[in-house]
């Protein structure tokens, strides 16, 4: 690794970048202009976060808050651990431990350097890692491995049969940095109640490794207040979920990242329930209006993303998709599958979905494992594509609901779950009658295919396929 990036912890660098950002605001309109001026790159990032108002900033401030919390950590006594974003961090939070979930990190740096992490992701396979795992664990995970941020704790893991390369970086971090590792285990099936069963029990069994690293018992009462905040957020979410439906969706392009950005950072915790709020406020009044959440107001197509978004510098995807007067209705990420969702109501899948009962312990425990187990990609990609309550089933109904004009999907080379079948789900979907694009971009490496190539093939595909002019 470069020496001058080792000059500073790379965790404190960006945080201290978020930091800056969250103050740009503090001032006139006119001085953050002048000040955005001087940016040397990352001001892109800045315009479409804070360019929809009230939501933008509370974003930018959480995301300084969250990083603040991990370089304070040691400091405050709290433990650390290496976790995915397929992972609630309810459970770390219950615990009083600062989870450090490496793709968000890496989403956080892709977007706002102008380097990106390609460093960081290069470590990882100077020290014995494969080049072909996905790129959103080891563009954090490098520095942490060359020692370049703050002290880890543990490794925490919960995707074997989901993604077999998260699930290798995270035992790769453990071994290499010799460090307590647990791995939660996914049954194939969701609703079978021997499954239930088992999930649960090697829920309770993470709870005992958690609280023996710790040195503390689980709160109950902590837990139960943190749950009784998801079911708050749930409920934000499920409307913020419905408000999409409608035509033109009252939502700006940015409010899908905002919303599953801001679950996988502050689950259970009030950022994240004040910055929904927020949100819906927005939704609300541009719903009053029968007004699109685009820039232009205007509404021309609606597309709906079947796995991930693209988070290359200046979040340049969700520009191109409000410069073309694109509505944006949420990708795998955003679904959360709460018995309170929108959508798990209006499709009649309420075996589907997780519910909250907060009545005594083991009804705590039962709720956030049953949570955990629908994260997004844990519970549509733990087996056969086609099969019962599973990612095809998941988009189609999604893409009908949402009265989406087109489906994209977009990944990392290392997706091996989904590049093993994306051809076959991309015909599946194609016959139901959604024009059906297959992104081969890296979205957090750019060096794979660049952001220009990327944005003029999805340009050509709406072309070719006469959805836009």
């Amino acid at each position: 690794m470069r020496k001058e990036l080792q000059e500073y912890p790379f965790d404190w660098m960006l945080w201290r970048t978020f930091v800056a950002a969250a103050r740009m605001k503090a001032g006139s309109e006119k001085e953050y202009r002048q000040a955005v001026n001087q940016l040397p790159y990352f001001r892109g990032v800045l315009d479409a976060i804070y360019g929809i108002g009230e939501p933008g900033k509370l974003f930018i401030e959480m995301v300084a808050e969250y990083l603040e919390k991990i370089i304070h950590a040691k400091d405050r006594g709290q433990k650390t651990a290496i976790t995915t974003f397929c992972f609630s961090p309810a459970i770390f939070y219950a615990l009083d431990i600062v989870p450090i979930t490496l793709e968000l990190v890496t989403v956080a740096m892709s977007a706002t350097y102008k380097r990106g992490t390609a460093d960081f992701l290069d470590y990882c396979n100077e020290v014995g890692f494969t080049e072909t795992s996905c790129s959103s664990q080891r563009g954090t995970l490098g520095a942490y491995l060359a020692g370049n941020g703050v002290t880890i704790d543990m490794v925490v893991a919960d995707s074997p049969g989901v993604c077999d390369t998260n699930v290798n970086a995270f035992a790769f971090a453990s071994a290499y940095l010799d460090k307590p590792f647990f791995q939660l285990n996914m049954p194939p099936d969701l609703t079978e109640a021997r499954s239930t069963e088992y999930h649960r029990a090697d829920y309770r069994a993470l709870i005992t490794f958690l609280e023996e690293q710790t040195g503390r018992k689980l709160d109950t009462g902590k837990l139960r207040c943190i749950l009784e905040e998801v079911g708050r957020q749930d409920l934000l979410m499920a409307e913020l979920e419905e408000l999409q439906i409608l035509v033109p969706n009252p939502l700006p392009v940015t409010f899908n990242l905002l919303i599953y950005a801001g679950r996988f950072l502050f689950a259970g915790m009030p950022q994240c329930t004040k910055l929904l709020e927020s949100m819906l406020a927005i939704g609300r009044e541009n719903a009053a209006r029968n007004q699109s959440g685009l820039s232009s107001g205007k509404e021309s197509l609606r597309g709906f993303f079947c796995y991930i978004d693209h988070y290359g510098q200046d979040l340049r995807l969700w520009q191109l998709l409000d410069r073309m007067e694109i509505s944006y209705h949420g990708n795998i990420l955003s679904k959360m599958w709460s018995r309170d969702a929108h959508y798990v109501k209006a499709l009649d899948r309420q075996e589907e979905a997780y519910t909250i009962d907060t009545t005594d312990l083991d009804t705590l425990i039962d709720s956030i494992a049953d949570l955990n187990s629908r994260m997004p990609m844990i519970k549509s990609i733990r087996g056969p594509y086609d099969a019962p309550h599973m990612w095809l089933s998941d988009t189609l109904a999604l893409a009908k609901l949402h009265k989406a004009d087109f489906i994209v999907y977009n990944g990392t080379p290392g997706c091996r779950n989904t590049w093993g079948m994306v051809k076959p789900f991309a015909r599946d979907t194609e016959k139901n009658g959604f024009p059906t694009l297959i992104l081969y971009s890296d979205a957090f490496d750019l060096r794979v295919e660049s952001w220009e190539t990327t944005a003029s093939r999805i340009e050509e595909f709406l072309k070719v396929r006469r959805l836009r002019s």
